[in-house]
């Protein structure tokens, strides 16, 4: 029977996400003279992959890696100053306990990851938080494909039904308060976090797995883990950029990469002229190669007489979206002697994040000047430049 609290947990909205990642085992039969999670896979420590996965995801607010003391030291060499540590205990369900203890009382819902599986697609993550806007816990899984027998002294007794059964995979969402909860009542010794919400009656959706999100486990494992990072790199890069400039007239603001600033004159063009926004779209659009924003949207069509720039922008992502790309970084420099960009800087970084649905992270805005050379030297009008990175999804 579906808990009481089961119920309301769903349609919460997955506001404030935080992942915990455990990774205080000491990972034995992987051999090596360091845990495995610090064994290196593609140059750098396999644990160093796993967190840059789930730091880099734009839904992540906050994340804890769980470590066992005795490896404080390992771990600093490749941790960011910005994760959360915390000391694992004597099992796996203390060590998930003190990372869940160890989260921002902000957040609302919490992925628990192995810190042993280093490959996980956002494909999974999405996935997984897509789940929790309507259950109380979600989890990745694959379904057994292969025939299952059971057996004893090296001999097949009898077949057993894969019906219904699924290999499991992290990581596993939970409403925060629902699995701190669990794991309080919990007398221990579970194999995962699903076991222990399931023992609490949480409902726990199955969302889709993947191949390539393994657990590295035994030495073997390392040199399969390389080739799907291998196969990941040879992915299809694309870098384009874009420049854009508008005059001075009339006006008391500027529209500049999505924040209105106030100024003693505006911008001229068609739209509202945010030459930041323009040059990042066209940036995008470089990358696709696909022309620039006067092909997409003409200054001829009166539709777009002083249209938001944002338009063009969204249009720009949702066609390289469509297209089988995601952004993974965009620069834009803007280039006038005033107004001062850096006391805007952090908010126009969060306008285009917002509008791109990108973290902020990934997205930078600077200026300079032109040392009172040329037009924009004379503050006839302001310039920007942008570069776009896409990677194929």
């Amino acid at each position: 029977m579906e808990s009481e609290h089961a119920t309301e947990t769903r349609n919460r909205a997955v506001d404030r996400v935080g992942v915990v990642i455990v990774a205080a085992g000491r990972g034995l039969r992987a051999g090596g003279s360091v845990p495995k999670q610090f064994q290196p896979l593609a140059g750098r420590p396999m644990l160093a992959h796993t967190v840059e996965r789930f730091r880099s995801h734009r839904r992540v607010a906050e994340l804890v890696v769980v470590l066992n003391p005795a490896d404080e030291d390992l771990a600093a060499a490749f941790l960011p100053e910005d994760v959360v540590r915390a000391a694992g205990g004597a099992s796996r369900d203390a060590s998930v306990a003190a990372g869940l203890a160890a989260l921002g009382p902000d957040i609302t819902h919490v992925l628990i990851q192995d810190g042993a599986r280093p490959l996980t697609p956002d494909a999974v993550i999405d996935g997984v938080l897509a789940a929790l806007e309507n259950h109380a816990g979600a989890a990745p899984a694959l379904p057994v494909t292969d025939a299952l027998w059971r057996g004893a002294d090296g001999l097949v007794g009898a077949p057993t039904p894969r019906d219904g059964l699924f290999r499991a995979q992290t990581p596993q969402g939970f409403d925060l308060a629902a699995i701190l909860a669990a794991h309080a009542a919990h007398p221990g010794a579970a194999h995962d976090d699903v076991e222990v919400a399931l023992a609490a009656g949480l409902d726990v959706a199955i969302t889709e797995g993947h191949e390539d999100n393994i657990k590295v486990t035994l030495l073997g494992d390392f040199a399969r883990a390389e080739a799907i990072l291998s196969k990941e790199a040879r992915m299809d890069l694309r870098v384009g950029n874009g420049y854009d400039v508008h005059r001075f007239g009339p006006g008391d603001h500027v529209v500049l990469c999505g924040v209105r600033v106030p100024h003693g004159r505006g911008l001229q063009g068609h739209s509202d002229a945010d030459v930041g926004m323009h040059a990042i779209t066209d940036a995008i659009y470089g990358a696709l190669a696909m022309g620039d924003i006067g092909q997409h949207f003409p200054p001829t069509d009166p539709r777009w007489k002083g249209a938001a720039s944002e338009i063009f922008l969204r249009h720009a992502v949702e066609l390289a979206a469509s297209n089988g790309f995601g952004i993974a970084n965009v620069d834009c420099t803007l280039v006038c002697e005033r107004p001062k960009i850096g006391p805007h800087a952090v908010a126009m970084r969060a306008a285009l994040a917002a509008i791109m649905g990108l973290e902020v992270g990934r997205i930078s805005v600077k200026a300079t000047t032109s040392e009172r050379l040329g037009f924009t030297g004379r503050e006839e009008g302001i310039a920007a430049l942008a570069t776009a990175t896409l990677v194929a999804a």
